[in-house]
C-alpha cells in the first residue's frame, strides 16, 4: 500500500486548504487512514481518522470543528479539509494507514502500516 499526501502551501491566518491523500489498493477488510502533523521541534501528533469501510471520523480536539475527512472510495482517495486555518496548524501532515481495529490506539504512531510523505502548512499569523 502506497500513500501519497499533497495540497499543501503557505496561507492567511483564517483561510481554508484541502489535503488530499492517494491510497493506492486499499484492503476491504477493516481499514484506517489517519492525519499526523508535525510542527517543528515537536512530535508527531494525530489529526482526524476516518475508516474506509462505513467512513466513521475520529478528531482531535484541536481541529473538532474545522477540519473534516471525508473519502472516495472509487477514486481511492482522502480529503482533509481545514477552515479557519490558525498558525498554530502550521506543520508537515502526514497521511497514514492502519489494519484492524484502532479505536484505543488511532493516536499512536506505531500502530501505523505506511506512511506518505510529508506536505507542509504554513499559516501566517
Amino acid at each position: 500500500v502506497q500513500l501519497q499526501a499533497s495540497g499543501g502551501g503557505s496561507v492567511q491566518s483564517g483561510a481554508s486548504l484541502r489535503l488530499p491523500c492517494a491510497v493506492s489498493e486499499p484492503p476491504l477488510h477493516s481499514y484506517h487512514v489517519s492525519w499526523f502533523r508535525q510542527a517543528p521541534g515537536k512530535e508527531r501528533e494525530f489529526v482526524a481518522t476516518i475508516k474506509w469501510s462505513g467512513g466513521a471520523q475520529v478528531y482531535a480536539d484541536s481541529v473538532k470543528g474545522r477540519f473534516t475527512m471525508s473519502r472516495d472510495i472509487p477514486k481511492k482517495m482522502v480529503y482533509l479539509e481545514m477552515n479557519n486555518l490558525k498558525a498554530e496548524d502550521t506543520a508537515v501532515y502526514y497521511c497514514a494507514a492502519a489494519y484492524g481495529a484502532i479505536s484505543t490506539t488511532r493516536t499512536r504512531t506505531g500502530v501505523y502500516n505506511y506512511w506518505g510523505q510529508g506536505t507542509l502548512v504554513t499559516v501566517s499569523s
